[in-house]
């Protein structure tokens, strides 16, 4: 049997070893599209900052970890997938031939159709190519604007600000992290972010870049002191919509991404916004598996199919494709909404369907003088969503009862006085229906 797994982050290769722990006699070739060892993307604001160096990036640290569980590595990036005759086509004119095919391939960021994108100085922050161009102009003192404040940016904003550079955000959304916060919680963020010294634009749009913002940062500190400098010197100018205009030494994009699933077209696989899977995580075509940023799964708390990137479903997912992949059948559990956000300090997070469901009941507490924020919702008497700023207390216990779907019965209603009851109303009323034993673990992390 021959393994084909297009994609080499974390969901390819946790899929590979689990091919190969329960599969030890088949073939498995990995398709990755960078020249790096399989690395995660999560960890270069950390490479960013200083934390790590490169080979902290890095999946697995053994250098023959991959040879060692005979796992083949291939450099390409997937331009075809016939399922039919069961063939995936390469950028670099290899075919290769399956049995099985788990397609891992990730996201990509989405760029914006803006006059000067491709300007010196403009970068996505998305491959460790990204990150060596970012960390030679990011240089403390810098002028650096990033577009976008959503999750992925407001990450990268926090790894900018440790470079102790001088830091301006733009965001077309009316507050940050728009797809994660509502308007209070959302413009609490901003207004921490603001005390750190960025300066924040929400509900602007950058509407093109050209050269000519004064010179690098330095060359501005080598003329300033009598010295020549051998530094790039030209700058960014950059024009908002609000009619301002920001100089800049580099230009950061930051403004999402989208499943990379345009090999797919014609392909016979069913695509929605990501490629489409059942329980087991197989698609329309028998034997073809997605998982990780680019598979849609069906998610129980909400009732619909999502893709949700973050790490732990990719790990999940890849895990239970895997084992679907070599005969043993496996769900998967559900989708997990979950985002856990430090902005340069302030934690922040979301679980489920915090923006609420129709007929559903909402309530919130906010205190702006100490920086919190919670934010319950419910759809009778279980708590669907919730999102919170700056309240660390039970962060477990809220992923718990919105995970768990826990029925609250007259707990429901004390929340809706009390949203701080959390823990009382988990005890009483998880325990009773068997779950309050995960919870608990989920307390102790």
């Amino acid at each position: 049997m021959h393994h084909v797994i297009l994609g080499a982050g974390p969901a390819g290769v946790i899929a590979a070893e689990t091919i190969r722990k329960h599969a030890p006699d088949d073939q498995i070739t990995l398709v990755g599209d960078e020249a790096e060892p399989p690395y995660s993307r999560m960890a270069i604001p950390y490479l960013l900052i200083g934390n790590v160096k490169e080979t902290g990036t890095y999946l697995r640290k053994s250098l023959t970890h991959y040879a060692d569980l005979r796992i083949d590595q291939v450099g390409g990036r997937a331009t075809a997938v016939d399922a039919a005759a069961r063939t995936v086509t390469l950028d670099n004119g290899t075919t290769l031939s399956f049995d099985r095919l788990l397609i891992a391939t990730g996201s990509h960021p989405v760029r914006p159709p803006i006059p000067g994108m491709d300007s010196p100085g403009v970068h996505p922050c998305w491959t460790l190519d990204d990150a060596r161009a970012i960390m030679k102009l990011a240089k403390p003192g810098a002028r650096v604007l990033q577009m976008g404040a959503g999750f992925i940016g407001c990450i990268i904003m926090e790894a900018l600000a440790a470079r102790g550079v001088e830091l301006s955000v733009v965001e077309m959304g009316d507050r940050m992290v728009p797809r994660m916060m509502g308007p209070t919680a959302g413009n609490m963020i901003r207004e921490w972010c603001e005390k750190k010294g960025v300066k924040v634009y929400t509900g602007t749009k950058v509407e093109g870049i050209e050269a000519g913002g004064g010179g690098g940062v330095v060359s501005r500190i080598a003329s300033a002191i009598g010295l020549g400098s051998d530094e790039p010197t030209a700058g960014l100018r950059v024009k908002l919509s609000n009619g301002q205009t920001v100089e800049a030494d580099l230009v950061i994009s930051a403004t999402g991404v989208r499943p990379a699933i345009g090999f797919l077209e014609d392909s016979g696989i069913t695509c929605l916004l990501g490629v489409l899977t059942d329980e087991h995580l197989q698609t329309n075509v028998p034997g073809i598996y997605a998982a990780g940023d680019c598979a849609e799964a069906f998610d129980k708390v909400s009732g619909k199919t999502i893709v949700s990137a973050i790490q732990p479903n990719a790990a999940e997912q890849a895990r239970v494709a895997a084992l679907n992949m070599v005969g043993q059948k496996t769900e998967l559990k559900g989708v997990t909404q979950i985002n856990v956000l430090d902005t340069l300090g302030l934690i922040s997070t979301s679980f489920g369907n915090w923006e609420g469901v129709p007929g559903g009941e909402h309530t919130e507490l906010t205190d702006k003088a100490s920086g919190r924020h919670l934010s319950l919702q419910f759809k009778d008497d279980v708590m669907v969503g919730c999102n919170s700023v700056g309240w660390t207390e039970h962060v477990g216990v809220m992923r718990g009862l919105v995970e768990g779907q826990v029925h609250l019965g007259s707990w429901k209603d004390r929340l809706m006085h009390d949203p701080t009851k959390l823990m009382d109303a988990y005890l009483a009323s998880a325990q009773g229906q068997g779950q309050w034993a995960g919870a608990a673990d989920e307390r102790r992390r």
